[in-house]
């Protein structure tokens, strides 16, 4: 880590491997997401599957191309604490009227 002039400390910039490393992952994510939902036998579990695949998503592209995995943790928290009960919130709701498991 080095200081700035402002006495804020700033991770090392990340190296083109690690770049493409990230969009592979990125990529494999999204292919995984494609193919749960052309699967029949997934169709039961499509949403949660695809909820969960799509946070994962969210958190990488933050965590790495916004820079917070080398921020304070409080910044971390900001982005994945309403997430989450975005996400919690959205399961009951579909929970409560009958659509979460529902062909």
């Amino acid at each position: 880590m080095r200081h700035t002039n402002t006495g804020h400390t700033q991770g090392a910039h990340a190296t083109p491997k690690q770049y493409v490393q990230v969009a592979v992952i990125l990529s494999i994510i999204t292919a995984l997401e494609v193919a749960v939902y052309y699967i029949p036998s997934m169709k039961a579990a499509l949403v949660p599957i695809l909820l969960v695949l799509s946070t994962v998503k969210f958190a990488m592209v933050v965590m790495f191309f916004m820079h917070l995995k080398s921020d304070h943790k409080l910044f971390s928290i900001f982005f994945t604490g309403p997430l989450v009960l975005t996400i919690v919130v959205i399961l009951a709701l579909m929970t409560l009227f009958g659509a979460l498991f529902t062909s």
